[in-house]
């Protein structure tokens, strides 16, 4: 409700109506005053709150900004280096974000609490300044007049003339100060509309485009974060892989340890005790012992030193073993070797009798050995009938099974595979199968496919050529590593040059369905980089270098017409990289090191013209680019390797632009149209939506 204007004229009376109605401009004063103070003060607690949240997200990106990611094994791959790299990516961009946040808050004071607080202490105190001179002036008038109507009549005319005078005197100063006071309380009244609003509203545009700015970010960090999206899932499915080779390794560690002897180590090794002689009498030393079967040497090394003196290995050379009765010696598990360079027999300890029974074998002692011997499961062969079991199960496949979803990830059933490897490979009838029979699914065809291939007793890529394919796939340069695989695959044997042709050609065809299928070139690359390579030595090393053989795979259905076109130019050494000024290295993913957007300048002026209100609301952009409208972003992609959901259409712009009045009111549609209006003035895009070209 407005208040009545104090009419100057009011100022000379002072009536009731008048004081009432300065009352109530007072108490709007004080009211305005009160609103001021809780202004600033929610302000700066509001600035110190961004202040905080500002230094706790430049203390998060310092913490990922310092971690370092250590990998097993000497080569990252591509999708490694981009989660190598990932956390200082997210620190440069949270950095990024605070730094205009901060920027934002430095001028928050002067924006907002400074021009309140003048305000509140230039004009309404100086209007209580006011208020207490007229109130001073008044309270004299008032007195003074009391006691001169009080005068008597009788007294001389110098005095009655006298305090005349000083009346008009007080009643002169007591109007000159209601008239200021008026004057003042009056302009405060109608200043404030502007002077309390333009400081809150440059607060909000230098908040609004702080939002803007971090919108414009996450529209940057969008084509990264799917980038980085495809290299976790690329990284989670050759961890899936290795994961199962390697629980395969341990369970096979478990059944028989001693068949995972890594190449290149002794025949056996492990904990031996060793009977001592000394003149006190008999002690048992505890010794790691190494023997390797070729040269008879058996290396001792002592796990107790003795004091002062500090013992090396002992190489001995063995010139024959044989078990140690029971009954002669209160140890268990003992045997007797005797060597050329130490004379006598020496007696070892082993921890078990299964124990000393390996020990005794390695050495060719002379007590019979009883073990069973470990199973190996039943190879496979690279022959005529191989051929045509995988030329049969491609053409089942590519006929009725190339769009089936998941296709070679889904496993059949084991008893199924096994009853259709047996059938097929029956040495009376080989290859008397109908697989176009109900009997036999397509999970169950390409799982016993892959059982085919990875039973074979060389892999299709050879056992030769594994650590060469490995070395070329760990290689940097994109070009040598296509250029190396490429000769490699010529140097082949005839035989397995052919099948993986046949098998790679069906791949490809699979990769062409990957709509329907959803297998990818990398996908396939997971599936068929264990079975078609395989490293000789069964080792947690040879384990982490599958995602290599995954590449190796994945390069060959990218570039297959390349690659079987013909051999390389020099097949008899993998190619070496042309010499450059810089190397043409893969660089990872990143979005810290884009070309930065040219950013607005904070609102640090008065709005006083409206060109200068346009432009300070609009964003500054690059020459060329069209002007678009900030929208929050959708809702993020889901991640690359998922079944995609079906969505509705989205409404064309247009339609979106004329249906903009029937959206219910809400703080999103509100703030959009605010921005849509600012950009307007600038001559923009007339509230075009970004995409619409019309």
């Amino acid at each position: 409700m407005g208040h009545p204007p104090l009419e100057f004229s009011d100022c000379y009376l002072d009536s009731p109506d008048f004081r009432e109605r300065l009352k109530c401009y007072e108490q709007e004063l004080e009211r305005t005053n009160k609103f001021i103070k809780d202004v600033i003060k929610d302000g700066n607690a509001l600035i110190s709150a961004m202040r905080n949240y500002s230094s706790a997200v430049q203390k998060f990106s310092q913490t990922l900004h310092s971690f370092q990611f250590d990998f097993i094994g000497d080569t990252l791959t591509d999708d490694e280096i981009n989660i190598a790299e990932s956390f200082k990516e997210f620190a440069e961009l949270l950095n990024e974000v605070e730094n205009e946040r901060m920027m934002m808050v430095q001028n928050a004071s002067d924006l907002l609490i400074k021009p309140l607080e003048n305000f509140r202490k230039e004009q309404i105190g100086f209007t209580k300044e006011r208020k207490k001179k007229f109130e001073k002036d008044g309270d004299r008038f008032y007195s003074l007049l009391d006691r001169h109507l009080h005068l008597s009549s009788k007294k001389k005319e110098s005095q009655l003339q006298e305090a005349d005078l000083q009346v008009d005197k007080e009643r002169h100063n007591f109007f000159e100060s209601s008239l200021d006071y008026v004057y003042q309380i009056q302009e405060v009244q109608e200043s404030k509309k502007f002077n309390i609003v333009e400081p809150v509203l440059a607060f909000l545009h230098s908040l609004f485009i702080s939002n803007s700015l971090t919108v414009e970010l996450t529209q940057d960090f969008l084509p990264y974060k799917q980038q980085l999206q495809l290299s976790l899932q690329n990284t989670r499915n050759h961890f899936s892989s290795t994961r199962e080779e390697m629980a395969e390794l341990k369970k096979r560690m478990k059944e028989a340890p001693q068949t995972c002897k890594l190449p290149g180590q002794p025949t056996i090794e492990g904990y031996l005790y060793t009977q001592e002689k000394w003149a006190l009498g008999i002690s048992w030393v505890k010794y790691y012992c190494q023997y390797e079967k070729e040269t008879k040497t058996l290396t001792m090394t002592p796990m107790e030193q003795k004091p002062g003196a500090k013992q090396g290995p002992l190489d001995l050379t063995l010139k024959y073993c044989v078990r140690r009765k029971t009954e002669s010696i209160d140890k268990r598990f003992c045997f007797d070797i005797e060597t050329n360079e130490r004379p006598g027999t020496i007696t070892l300890q082993a921890l078990s009798e299964a124990n000393r029974r390996l020990w005794m074998e390695a050495m060719d002692g002379k007590e019979p050995i009883y073990h069973s011997p470990i199973t190996k499961q039943e190879e496979m062969e690279l022959n005529e009938v191989g051929f045509k079991f995988v030329r049969k199960c491609i053409n089942v496949i590519e006929t009725k099974g190339i769009k089936t979803e998941g296709l070679y990830r889904t496993v059949g059933s084991n008893i199924q595979v096994q009853k259709l490897l047996n059938a097929f490979f029956d040495p009376k009838c080989p290859g008397d199968v109908d697989f176009h029979s109900s009997d036999w699914d397509t999970k169950t065809i390409t799982s016993s496919l892959k059982f085919y291939l990875r039973n074979l007793s060389e892999p299709v890529m050879t056992y030769k050529l594994h650590k060469e394919l490995v070395s070329a796939a760990k290689s940097d340069n994109l070009d040598y590593r296509l250029g190396a695989i490429h000769a490699l695959v010529y140097k082949l044997p005839e035989k397995n040059r052919e099948m993986l042709e046949l098998l790679i050609r069906h791949l490809v065809n699979v990769c062409e369905h990957s709509k329907e299928n959803l297998m990818t070139p990398s996908n396939m690359g997971v599936i068929f980089g264990p079975t078609l390579m395989r490293a000789q030595e069964d080792t947690v090393a040879a384990m982490m270098n599958i995602k290599f053989q995954n590449i190796v795979v994945e390069i060959l259905i990218e570039h297959f017409g390349k690659i079987y076109l013909g051999p390389p130019e020099e097949n008899t050494a993998p190619p070496v990289p042309p010499p450059r000024v810089t190397a043409r290295r893969h660089k990872p993913i990143t979005i810290s090191k884009r070309l930065l957007r040219e950013r607005t300048v904070f609102y640090t002026s008065s709005l006083d013209e409206s060109e200068g209100e346009a432009e300070s609301f609009s964003k500054v952009r690059p020459p060329g680019e069209k002007p678009t409208i900030i929208r929050p972003p959708i809702r993020p992609p889901d991640p690359p390797c998922r079944a995609a959901t079906p969505q509705k259409p989205e409404p064309k712009p247009d339609t979106v632009a004329s249906n903009a009045g029937d959206i219910p009111s809400s703080v999103v549609a509100s703030r959009t149209r605010f921005f849509e209006t600012a950009s307007r003035k600038t001559g923009s895009s007339q509230g075009r939506l970004p995409g619409d070209e019309s």
